[in-house]
């Protein structure tokens, strides 16, 4: 019994520090665009980009 006089007073100070970052969260425009991101990933541009390949004398000379 007397292990709930510590484990309430912790509980309780848990319970505000998540309320605490929930509210900075909300007052800083974190929950804002929910939608935004997930259409990003779809609209992606999925085409390779084209690198040409080097020949083996532009190789060398990188190497060098």
């Amino acid at each position: 019994m007397d292990i709930l006089y510590l484990l309430i007073p912790i509980s309780l100070v848990l319970v505000a520090f998540i309320a605490l970052i929930l509210l900075w969260a909300v007052r800083n425009g974190q929950f804002e665009d929910m939608e935004g991101p997930a259409y990003r990933i779809l609209m992606d541009d999925d085409s390779p980009v084209s690198n040409p390949e080097k020949s083996d004398d532009e190789q060398k000379k990188e190497a060098n």
